[in-house]
């Protein structure tokens, strides 16, 4: 299987959006179920699926499965620049206001999802080790 080039286009394209750029804020430095993700957007779970799937695509976000769970973690693109670019992105993106609000409300969901039936059995987003960049 040959090894795809980094699509630099798609990887801009894939920060030109605010639902993804919120996504990407969410998952921070953690592996984030789907589920939680349509809890803090409130969008239907077929349209953020989507902008993961765009991620993905985009070589910024690896997916997981584990039961009936869909759990997502940024990745560090394999292009040095990219991998600068994004890093700098998520940093920009803990400054801003509605990025904050964000953070808290799925904060707020994890300690008590109990509270939201569609949390209900989901599991709660787990750290993960610093992204690995091959191009580093």
């Amino acid at each position: 299987m040959a090894k795809r080039t980094f699509d630099v286009e798609r990887f801009f394209q894939a920060l030109g959006d605010n639902t993804r750029l919120r996504l990407l804020n969410l998952m921070g430095e953690q592996e984030v179920c789907v589920c939680y993700f349509v809890e803090i957007l409130g969008g239907p779970q077929p349209k953020i699926s989507r902008h993961l799937a765009y991620l993905r695509s985009a070589g910024i976000v690896a997916a997981r499965r584990e039961g009936k769970w869909m759990h997502y973690r940024i990745v560090m693109p394999p292009h040095i620049g990219a991998a600068q670019i994004l890093k700098q992105t998520l940093g920009w993106l803990k400054d801003e206001k509605a990025m904050q609000t964000d953070r808290a409300l799925l904060t707020k969901a994890c300690c008590a999802p109990s509270k939201y039936a569609s949390l209900n059995g989901a599991p709660v987003p787990a750290r993960v080790q610093e992204a690995s960049c091959e191009a580093c």
